[in-house]
């Protein structure tokens, strides 16, 4: 378990490096079709890199709140739903964890998630539809595994990449408009030659698709992880197997959420897809499943 935090840390480094490496040929190729066409000027390419560092500084702060937004969840006391709330102070204090925020979404679909920057700024939200299905020890299972997001610091990489993916989205999305809608003036930059500007269109589809399959990657294997954070804060797994499959069974789309806020989810918020397989930021629930079974055989 402790292999694998030091090992996702470890990751967490190189997949923001793989982004930036992303935004720096998202910049290059910007700057090459609709820059001044020197290649000593790299203003386009600074504007890129630069802003989108901005905005993902500004999401480290804001992306919390706005998930909370998003999905409509409501702050809760103690007073409001004594049995959530208590189920998460006990967590809180079994794990040594400041307590976070509590928030309840009214939503049929069965789900929960965290988020927040850091432990002292964290927040957890459960829907109307997983506290109806949910007995107290499964419920205490799924909480259990949003305090292990909170604990192992994945809601300040979730928060990251947020930012990270949306930038690279939206830039690519500004870019190729102007690609083809642009006018002449690529044509002026590149000199004429259709072989840079399919390279330069070619890198503004890719970059987009290479984020989205970076940003599932991080999230499958931070599931894992906080599934064997669940097991060890309960020294109960069955809890969790048996929500797990509850949500496998029950599960369905979140009627008020973002796909780039997917990953934050304890279950896949979508409707499931081919596509979905793919791109998918959550590992299947059987693999999930069988994971918790192997570590309930060590207690």
């Amino acid at each position: 378990m402790y292999r694998a935090i030091a090992a996702n840390k470890r990751n967490t480094v190189f997949i923001i490096l793989l982004f930036m490496v992303i935004l720096a040929a998202l910049g290059f190729a910007i700057n090459y079709l609709w820059g001044s066409g020197s290649s000593g000027n790299y203003f386009l390419f600074y504007c890129v890199v630069i802003g989108a560092g901005l905005y993902t500084f500004i999401q480290y702060f804001a992306a919390g709140r706005q998930a909370l937004a998003i999905t409509g969840a409501q702050e809760i006391q103690r007073a409001d739903n004594p049995r959530l709330y208590n189920i998460v102070e006990n967590l809180s204090i079994t794990t040594g964890l400041p307590m976070p925020k509590v928030y309840i979404i009214n939503d049929p679909a069965p789900n929960a998630f965290s988020t927040g920057r850091d432990p002292k700024h964290a927040a957890v939200a459960a829907t109307t539809g997983i506290l109806d299905l949910m007995d107290d020890s499964e419920l205490q299972g799924v909480m259990a595994h949003e305090i292990g997001h909170v604990q192992n610091y994945d809601i300040r990489v979730s928060t990251l990449v947020f930012g990270l993916v949306v930038a690279i989205g939206f830039i690519a999305d500004i870019a190729l408009r102007l690609s083809f809608f642009g006018g002449n003036n690529r044509n002026n930059n590149s000199g004429g030659n259709p072989i840079v500007l399919v390279i330069g269109i070619a890198a503004l589809i890719i970059s987009p698709i290479m984020a989205a399959v970076i940003q599932a990657a991080i999230s499958r294997q931070r599931e894992y992880l906080a599934d064997a954070s669940s097991a060890m804060i309960t020294r109960n797994p069955p809890e969790l197997e048996s929500a797990l499959a509850k949500l496998g069974q029950y599960g369905r789309p979140v009627a008020r959420q973002n796909s780039s806020m997917a990953h934050m989810w304890v279950a896949d918020p979508n409707k499931p897809g081919f596509i979905a397989k793919i791109f998918g930021t959550h590992p299947p629930i059987p693999d999930r499943i069988a994971r918790l079974q192997k570590i309930g055989g060590s207690f």
